[in-house]
């Protein structure tokens, strides 16, 4: 995976504007709350829980925020019965598409899903027809500036049982075991650093690159549809040039 993409990711997500970021604290509070009601509300013991906050914290959402968010989802025993699903699918010319959802009506989610991929040139596939293109992993961002040594983060990261480094050029990225990222992400912590991003993902194995102006236009229409959706949580794909594209 490509440092310089995922930095330019991460410079997009610092960019959204306010009804942007109020949609995402909307939906990191969701899976906060479904998590909180599925294995408690302490971080410590409920580590999925741990994952999603560091998640919300590489969305620049305040600790005060989250913390109403769990104290809210234990105490509330008749909220919503949210529901977790998968999709996958494909868009223009084969890209791989997967798409996590929570929603408490099944129905319109993957009708709403169908209809997006139907309309921007793509397809809605069966389970599994594309996850096995990606591998769940850890994926920790660290800027690069003049308080980071090189050599030292990268030892630092591997010594705690990080499965690869890389260094772009303007990040250093860690990559990680799903199981081990808690504990590595506690570890550099501990020594320090400033994370500026750490989450569980889906990286894709190989990419796709998209050269017709058609085809990169459905493609971010796809993905920006699905994302502005209320129920969808994540979205993950394998457009390399995903971030040169502009309209």
């Amino acid at each position: 995976m490509s440092g310089h993409s995922k930095w330019a990711n991460i410079k997009h997500k610092k960019e959204k504007t306010d009804g942007e970021r109020a949609k995402i604290f909307t939906k990191l509070g969701r899976e906060i709350a479904v998590c909180v009601k599925n294995g408690g509300p302490d971080p410590a013991s409920n580590f999925k829980l741990k994952d999603i906050v560091y998640k919300a914290k590489s969305n620049n959402m305040p600790n005060d925020n989250i913390e109403r968010c769990i104290k809210k989802a234990a105490g509330e025993a008749g909220n919503d019965d949210y529901m977790e699903m998968t999709y996958e699918g494909y868009g223009p010319k084969g890209a791989a598409v997967i798409v996590e959802t929570l929603s408490n009506n099944k129905n319109r989610t993957a009708g709403d899903i169908k209809h997006y991929f139907d309309k921007f040139g793509g397809n809605l596939g069966a389970i599994g027809c594309v996850s096995w293109m990606f591998d769940k992993k850890g994926d920790i961002i660290v800027e690069k500036d003049e308080s980071v040594d090189e050599e030292t983060l990268m030892m630092d990261a591997l010594d705690a049982g990080a499965e690869d480094f890389e260094a772009g050029d303007e990040c250093y990225e860690i990559v990680t075991a799903p199981e081990d990222f808690t504990l590595i992400v506690d570890a550099l912590e501990s020594k320090g650093y400033t994370l500026a991003t750490a989450e569980v993902t889906m990286i894709p194995q190989n990419y796709i690159k998209l050269t017709d102006e058609r085809d990169m236009k459905m493609m971010s229409k796809l993905l920006e549809s699905l994302e502005d959706n209320d129920d969808i949580q994540n979205v993950y794909h394998n457009w390399e040039n995903a971030d040169e594209y502009s309209e």
